[in-house]
């Protein structure tokens, strides 16, 4: 009895290992239409600055990727850890144990990227080339119209079409 509590607190000890890897999040933060609360890659600008004129110089659409949760992960582990723990006898069972734990870790956190594959949501970077000769990045999930070439000005870090 002793042997299986060790043995499954190991592999929840994996699988919490493996659902708390860092992953890089390429999702923007939430912003709206143009003119409201975008987020800005520039730094903050504060009320004492001018307003700045410009025009918009690209846009790119791109997909925001969604990251995982752990929990594909974490169940993964415990069911790896509990097969594994089904086979051989002795130091085999132990190896058999983490390697199922490893390897149900990284098949449930596939399980789950795929399941989130679908979720992703388009939004625009939209670069633009101040008066000034800056340039600052905007991201949006609605353009609401706006294009290549349109005067733009960027007043309290938002950008508006001018």
């Amino acid at each position: 009895m002793t042997r299986t509590l060790t043995t499954l607190t190991a592999a929840a000890a994996l699988a919490l290992a493996a659902g708390c890897s860092s992953v890089k999040d390429n999702t923007p933060p939430p912003s709206g239409a143009v003119g409201s609360s975008p987020y800005s890659s520039a730094p903050a600008y504060t009320s004492s600055e001018a307003t700045q004129y410009g025009y918009v110089r690209n846009i790119t659409q791109l997909e925001a990727s969604r990251r995982t949760s752990g929990a594909g992960a974490i169940l993964g582990a415990v069911v790896g850890g509990v097969v594994g723990n089904q086979i051989g006898g002795g130091s085999g069972r132990t190896a058999a144990t983490a390697i199922g734990a490893v390897g149900g870790a990284v098949a449930g956190n596939r399980i789950e990227q795929n399941r989130n594959e679908g979720a992703g949501q388009t939004y625009y970077q939209v670069d633009v080339r101040l008066d000034n000769g800056d340039m600052r990045t905007f991201d949006y999930y609605d353009l609401n119209g706006l294009r290549v070439g349109d005067r733009v000005r960027v007043e309290a870090g938002q950008l508006q079409r001018w």
